[in-house]
This record gives C-alpha cells, structure tokens and sequence, in this order.
C-alpha cells in the first residue's frame, strides 16, 4: 500500500525522534543558559581561599561563613567552577568536589540541548528516563558527602 504525501507529512510532524519548534527553541534557551553559567566561570579569578569567588559577582560573601567560620553545603561552588574553567580539574575536585560533578553535569547538558536545538534531534526524551527521583536522592547525598568534606578541609 501506497502513501500520500499528506499521510507522509502527518508521520514527519510527529515523528517521536524529532524535537517540535517549541522544544527546539526550549533547548536553545537552556543552551545559552548553560554558556553563560560556564562562560562566567571561566572570567571569574579563583579565590586562593576554596570559597567566596561569587563576591566577584557582587554578591554578599556567604553567611554561615561570616556568622559561624563554617562552610554552607554549596561553599566553594563558584571557586570549583572556576578551577575548572582554567582546566584545573584536580584543583576543582579537591575545591568543592560537586561543584566539579556540577561542571562536568552543566557542559553535557550544554551540548545535548545545542545538538537538539541546532538539529531537532530528541536529546531530552533520551536523557528524561534517567531523571527519576533515585537520580535526585543519589545527587542529594553526594551534596551532603561533598558538605562534610568541605567543613573536614575548612581551614
């Protein structure tokens, strides 16, 4: 049996491999999103102290620091960030080792929403299925594990 060119048409419009405009467009906007978190963070200078590199921001320096000489669970982010925007990767991970999983996790999903933005490939349906509520525990605790190790470093 024979196609006509509508039902051919119908079946490219909602071929499941093949992003719509509006997710085209979504995925652009997460792209830049992601270039500019990455760009910043290769400008930034990384304070010699492992934390306090977003006051270059001009952000307010973190407050568990300045009320209790502690590291909050995100300290040294930015610094991480930064170290890793040089290339300085060991550095990164021993700065804020989520941070540097931060990093890696931010400059995949840079590339994967610029591959479907640019080609209309479904990257998203692809990575979805692996952004189940274990995913975000797993991540949860790895923040918690890279809070302890920040406060056993703290100096």
């Amino acid at each position: 049996m024979q196609m006509n060119q509508q039902d051919e048409r119908r079946i490219e419009r909602t071929s499941p491999l093949q992003a719509s405009l509006g997710d085209r467009i979504g995925a652009g906007v997460i792209s830049l999103m992601c270039l500019a978190v990455l760009i910043i963070a290769a400008w930034l200078n990384p304070s010699s102290d492992g934390h306090g590199t977003h006051t270059q921001l001009g952000l307010s320096p973190c407050m568990w620091v300045v009320a209790l000489d502690k590291p909050c669970p995100t300290c040294g982010m930015t610094t991480s960030f930064t170290h890793a925007g040089e290339g300085s990767w060991f550095i990164s991970a021993k700065t804020q080792p989520m941070g540097t999983l931060l990093v890696i996790m931010t400059t995949v999903v840079f590339w994967g929403s610029t591959v479907q933005a640019v080609s209309g490939a479904r990257i998203n349906s692809t990575i979805q299925p692996a952004l189940r509520p274990r995913f975000f525990l797993v991540l949860g605790i790895m923040l918690l594990l890279a809070w302890f190790y920040k406060i056993a470093t703290w100096q």
